[in-house]
């Protein structure tokens, strides 16, 4: 019996024929004898190695701003110089992953609202006992210890700050695509606690290296695939001209543009004189204004006409009520 296809299989195929990679026109009978010898292939496996590239594009240059900005914002909180650096991105099974023995250490479960799936933070043991060292004051001329064993409850306690900050950074670099609000919501040391999706779904694996001068751990993030197919067009589009409106740029310059002060005038009447009157204008002079005592005053934004409105009182002090837009 063949073997079925799942359902990451279906959907890489329909999108593959979707976007014409793969030609669903019958071969013609006289082309035929030329693919007898033909070798077959597997489709999926000869894509697998950049499928989580093909279904999740440009999701490197996050993951790139995401590792620039924390290094920064560890430096500044713990002043020591990080360095942290994307070393790869993989996929594999949720439950296969969680149960590989190599992956002990801090697991922070993070929030990803309002997307439908959170994401996983994992200090390996050596990067988390090196941070809790550092955190608690110890000199940097001293080795950390290397400990096997699982953290405790209250080493688990003292990463919550940093893995807090690795939140908002987070948030920071997914700003060009969406707007996130990413929060820790808890830290484990055993695996078997930390569910986030289904144990068969597809997940990718983004490791990290962080180096602390010459010392040096390993940072995994772990985002199920279904919590970034809603934002695989945007992805798509990230390094294009029509995402601009996306840009963080164009948002603090319209942020910007909205507290500029502006002046606003409500006038009645406007004239235009040659300057030897208006130098000759003295006490108790009378200038006539070409303006309807009836008629509705002018406002200008900056100059320009923009409203009409009538005069009043409102609260004891003089006001305008808008009557209409020009």
């Amino acid at each position: 019996m063949e073997p079925l296809l799942s359902k990451n299989e279906i959907a890489d195929l329909l999108r593959a024929i979707k976007e014409g990679h793969i030609a669903t026109d019958a071969t013609e009978p006289e082309q035929a004898a030329k693919f007898t010898n033909a070798k077959s292939i597997d489709l999926f496996h000869a894509t697998n190695k950049s499928s989580h590239q093909q279904r999740i594009p440009n999701f490197d240059i996050i993951l790139d701003s995401f590792a620039q900005n924390y290094s920064i914002s560890l430096t500044n909180q713990l002043q020591r110089t990080f360095t942290i650096s994307r070393i790869d991105i993989e996929s594999a099974i949720f439950n296969e992953f969680m149960t590989d023995p190599k992956n002990s250490g801090a697991i922070g479960v993070i929030n990803l609202d309002p997307l439908k799936y959170g994401a996983l933070l994992i200090f390996n043991q050596q990067l988390s006992f090196t941070m809790i060292e550092i955190m608690l004051g110890a000199s940097s001329e001293i080795d950390p210890v290397k400990l096997d064993r699982k953290l405790t409850t209250i080493e688990l306690n003292i990463l919550k700050s940093v893995m807090t900050k690795a939140c908002e950074n987070l948030t920071k670099a997914m700003s060009p695509l969406i707007n996130l609000n990413s929060s820790l919501i808890k830290i484990e040391n055993n695996p078997r606690l930390v569910s986030i999706t289904d144990p068969e779904s597809e997940v990718l694996i983004c490791r990290f290296q962080v180096k602390i001068g010459s010392l040096s751990g390993e940072l995994k993030m772990l985002f199920p695939v279904a919590t970034l197919e809603p934002l695989r067009e945007r992805l798509k589009d990230l390094l294009s001209v029509r995402t601009s409106h996306f840009s963080e740029w164009s948002r603090l310059i319209m942020d910007q543009i909205l507290e500029m002060p502006t002046t606003i005038i409500a006038q009645s009447g406007a004239l235009t004189l040659p300057l030897h009157k208006v130098l000759a204008f003295k006490k108790g002079d009378i200038i006539p204004l070409d303006y309807d005592p009836n008629a509705p005053l002018k406002v200008l934004i900056e100059d320009n006409l923009k409203f009409f409105a009538r005069p009043g009182v409102h609260a004891g002090k003089k006001a305008i009520n808008l009557t209409g837009v020009y």
